[in-house]
């Protein structure tokens, strides 16, 4: 069930004048979209278009000064104190742009930017492609002077990285089809809400196997130092195994691929699993994909083969009855909504971290040295 590079994606599509940024070859994605960075030259604006451009020390920031910020929130509408991160981000706006539909996404980018003063604008690249009347080039110069960062949710990753290439403010991959650090930061909060660390955990992932989300949770496996093993459908690209292979040397963490769910899933301390049917799969192919799926669905009875106390993630949109079953979506074990709802609190710290990074570093320092409540 291997995958091509799709002729939707609007940068090799309709770019008009950015030719030397990458070189396509006939039938394949560019050198740029294979993997990694090597060869890129960025900005100096801190871009995160995987997990692992951040640091396990940034990762660790980022939750902590999260933890702060939602306590904040969460009184606030309680109807406690005012929230004391309400104006981090006065004044400040960032672009929003959509290739690919969003709920979860888009909402909680709108959100986050509202309760911290600034303004998320969303865009839609159908109604008006990227590179169609001008370069990415020159949209990207624009838009660096007009916006202090910018996100994008798009096909591949090809259209992501020109645009880094060439913007000036932090450019935030809102979800490509190599990565997906957003969700990444929200189901780290969620393990360490749920389960206290992430430190001499295992993760069981099953389903799509050749996606952004199963991707990324094998790099922040590798790069935090615990355990994944992955089952499923699709091939993983090589250099998502040379960057794993990489980190785990230092780090200590363990990525392994499984024939079987049952195999994955063995003492393991969190079951994840993703949408089968992602966006832009023909409706003709749906009834062969899950035929293909199934012996990956999460069932009670394949629950049961991890520890008691292990919990179920799935970064939504969840389809009962094809990726899991109703019982252990909607059972003791499921965090899925909470997990959920962190999507909102972690890209706060993520944004304030990227667009301010002093002020950061002052919430971070409060954030240590504040009292447990």
């Amino acid at each position: 069930m291997k995958r091509t590079y799709s002729d939707v994606d609007w940068l090799m599509k309709n770019d008009n004048a950015t030719s030397f940024l990458y070189t396509p070859h006939e039938g394949s994605p560019s050198k740029a979209a294979e993997g990694g960075q090597e060869g890129l030259t960025f900005t100096n604006a801190k871009h995160v278009l995987k997990v692992t451009d951040l640091s396990p020390t940034d990762i660790e920031q980022i939750l902590k000064v999260t933890t702060e910020m939602k306590r904040s929130s969460k009184n606030f509408f309680k109807g406690g104190s005012e929230d004391a991160f309400a104006d981090v981000l006065k004044g400040f706006s960032i672009l929003c742009l959509f290739e690919k539909p969003s709920l979860r996404t888009r909402v909680s980018l709108e959100v986050a930017m509202h309760q911290m003063g600034g303004q998320a604008i969303p865009y839609s690249i159908a109604d008006s492609p990227l590179g169609k009347k001008e370069s990415v080039e020159d949209t990207g110069k624009v838009l660096s002077r007009m916006c202090q960062g910018i996100t994008a949710r798009v096909s591949t990753r090809n259209s992501l990285r020109a645009l880094a290439q060439v913007a000036t403010v932090p450019v935030v991959n809102a979800l490509d089809d190599y990565a997906h650090p957003m969700q990444m930061l929200a189901d780290l909060l969620t393990i360490k809400e749920h389960k206290g660390t992430w430190k001499g955990m295992t993760m069981a992932y099953l389903g799509d196997v050749e996606n952004n989300v199963t991707y990324d949770l094998m790099r922040l496996a590798a790069l935090m130092g615990y355990s994944i093993r992955v089952a499923g459908v699709g091939t993983i690209e090589e250099s998502v195994w040379e960057e794993c292979k990489k980190l785990c040397e230092k780090t200590g963490g363990s990525v392994l691929q499984t024939a079987s769910a049952a195999e994955a899933v063995s003492g393991v301390d969190v079951i994840y699993t993703d949408s089968w049917m992602s966006y832009g799969i023909p409706a003709e192919e749906e009834a062969a994909r899950v035929a293909a799926f199934m012996p990956f669905q999460v069932t009670v009875e394949l629950l049961a083969k991890a520890k008691p106390d292990c919990i179920f993630m799935n970064c939504l949109p969840a389809a009962r009855g094809k990726e899991q079953t109703a019982e252990v979506i909607d059972g003791p074990q499921s965090v899925c909504f909470d997990q959920a709802e962190n999507r909102l609190h972690t890209v706060k710290s993520l944004l304030v971290r990227l667009l301010r990074p002093g002020k950061f570093e002052d919430m971070f320092a409060l954030s240590v040295t504040s009292s447990p409540r």
